[in-house]
């Protein structure tokens, strides 16, 4: 019973560690949200798509409404959004987004988690190139007929559609098109289990296990900083 307990034990905490990740990275969105945008989710579309993401989560109410109370109250804590691009072994490009209060400190630890996996930061622009900015809604399949949902979508900007490996339906539109897509949706009455800006590479790399995995360590050590908000790569 010991090792099964073991592996039950890592599978739940690792569960955990990823809750918690994912509750800070909302609370920041929230933080940010709000000081562009006010605490009115009526009258700010962004903190509208942080609660539909903190839902697909499952994040608290209660968590959420306190994200709103610290971005609000008088020690707030002001977060700048900074994106970092660079290479992965054997070439493999990587953009990190941040919410950072310290950039100094942040641009540190990145530069030191390509270093130590073997990577390195580049300059602005030195990647992004490769990525297209993307908005990316995830909704269920409630028996919408694809085909369908893509003619009624198309004049919001819908530009691809297809499901997960869940069967949900995925749903992307250009950056300059995410409201409208947002609308839309909120119009038809479907609220989506996540609506995330995510950046879709326009070419990928193919590597072998062993090179792969080298690559993934470093995606990893950088998912892992308190900082680092999403981490996109164009590894297949």
């Amino acid at each position: 019973m010991g090792r099964i307990f073991e592996v039950r034990k890592h599978t739940m905490f690792a569960r955990w560690d990823r809750m918690a990740k994912q509750f800070t990275r909302i609370g920041k969105e929230i933080a940010i949200a709000v000081k562009q945008g006010g605490p009115d989710p009526d009258n700010n579309p962004a903190l509208r798509r942080c609660f539909a993401n903190a839902k697909g989560v499952n994040m608290p109410k209660d968590r959420v409404e306190a994200a709103i109370k610290r971005a609000m109250g008088k020690d707030k804590t002001d977060y700048e959004e900074v994106v970092y691009e660079g290479y992965a072994p054997h070439g493999v490009a990587v953009m990190v987004e941040t919410a950072t209060d310290n950039p100094t400190r942040t641009v540190a630890n990145v530069r030191m988690h390509f270093n130590k996996e073997g990577g390195s930061l580049g300059t602005s622009g030195s990647v992004a190139f490769l990525f297209n900015r993307m908005g990316v809604f995830k909704i269920k399949n409630e028996g919408q007929n694809l085909e369908e949902l893509e003619l009624e979508l198309i004049d919001a900007g819908l530009e691809e559609i297809g499901e997960d490996s869940e069967g949900n339906i995925i749903l992307r539109t250009p950056f300059t098109e995410f409201g409208n897509m947002a609308k839309a949706l909120e119009e038809k009455g479907i609220t989506p289990l996540s609506a995330e800006l995510q950046r879709i590479p326009t070419t990928t790399t193919e590597l072998n296990e062993e090179q792969a995995k080298e690559v993934l360590e470093l995606i990893d050590r950088l998912e892992q900083d308190d900082d680092v908000q999403q981490v996109f790569h164009n590894l297949r």
